[in-house]
């Protein structure tokens, strides 16, 4: 039986991508990305006061899919664009809350903590992901560290958004809070930076860590699952909700990393709130403990209702 086809839309962002990934890796998609570009004028405007005109994209693409699935507030415009243009024909997903009238779409998947409700809503734990056990222990070998009868920690840094400045204080708290915790003598610790993770931080990190643990300088995909298959414990610095999630599907113990925010959201604290009472996740706070919990698989587990709705609709 050949894939269906779909056009996922996004602003390529890496954590746009995984859920993109994820979900469409979960409905058996044949997928082709599209990076949603706006004209400078309409690109600050929020996607509730913008006129819905593929007019307003800096390029586009000949759209010969039956699914569209977007991410992120910018691809918000260009799905209902297409929605509008081509009606039954197609039927749209968009992942988080799209900040416009649900009727625009024909589902949307949403993270149960942002508290969105609507007859064509599905609410997930966490952020869905492409990542899955058997392709996290695929890349077990990819780091070859000597454990020296050692416990590895997986250290996980996001970066700073608006509500995490990610101050030179609130880094040297962090970073020494983990050493001082998971000490040379019995861990070895696995420092990941990501995509949004700034370079001089990654540059601290070295120098903080590199003479007794390991520390990944570059963006790696492979060392990222490869740490998360071979470590004993997760830690995941407090602003990132999808290496969070992701790191779930392991297991085991997922410390969070926290930060003393500059601004409130009441989506993280019911993010982790949540995962907290799932007990997926701690405080890194002043002891090291061991616990498991239930692992999240999100996008398989949506996937079937999202399929018996596209046969609803004449998709599939």
């Amino acid at each position: 039986m050949l894939k269906l086809k779909a056009h996922l839309l996004s602003q390529g962002m890496h954590g746009m991508i995984s859920q993109l990934e994820g979900l469409s890796k979960a409905l058996k998609l044949n997928f082709k990305h599209h990076k949603v570009k706006l004209k400078p004028i309409w690109n600050m405007i929020p996607p509730k006061f913008t006129p819905i005109s593929e007019n307003l994209l800096t390029e586009n693409f000949i759209c010969d899919s039956k699914i569209i699935i977007s991410c992120g507030r910018k691809s918000v415009i260009h799905s209902i664009a297409l929605k509008k243009r081509f009606k039954n024909q197609i039927f749209n997903i968009h992942i988080q809350d799209p900040k416009v009238s649900l009727k625009h779409f024909d589902l949307i998947i949403c993270p149960e903590h942002d508290r969105l409700k609507g007859a064509n809503v599905i609410n997930t734990k966490g952020a869905i992901h492409y990542l899955s056990k058997k392709e996290i222990d695929g890349k077990s070998k990819h780091l070859k560290i000597d454990k020296e009868n050692k416990k590895i920690v997986a250290f996980l840094m996001g970066g700073p958004n608006k509500y995490f400045d990610y101050s030179e204080d609130q880094v040297d708290f962090v970073f020494n809070k983990i050493k001082n915790l998971f000490t040379a003598d019995k861990y070895k610790i696995i420092i990941i930076p990501s995509y949004r993770t700034p370079e001089h931080t990654i540059k601290k990190a070295y120098n903080t860590f590199s003479h007794d643990h390991v520390v990944i300088k570059e963006i790696n995909k492979d060392a990222y699952l490869s740490s998360l298959s071979i470590c004993d414990y997760a830690v995941v610095t407090c602003d990132s909700t999808s290496m969070i999630s992701e790191a779930a599907v392991t297991g085991k113990p997922v410390y969070v990393a926290n930060m003393k925010a500059i601004k409130n959201n009441n989506r993280f604290q019911n993010f982790y709130s949540q995962f907290k009472k799932l007990g997926i996740i701690r405080d890194l706070e002043n002891s090291i403990d061991s616990w498991s919990y239930n692992t999240l698989d999100e996008a398989n587990r949506i996937a079937p209702i999202i399929k018996e709705k596209m046969k609803l609709n004449g998709i599939i």
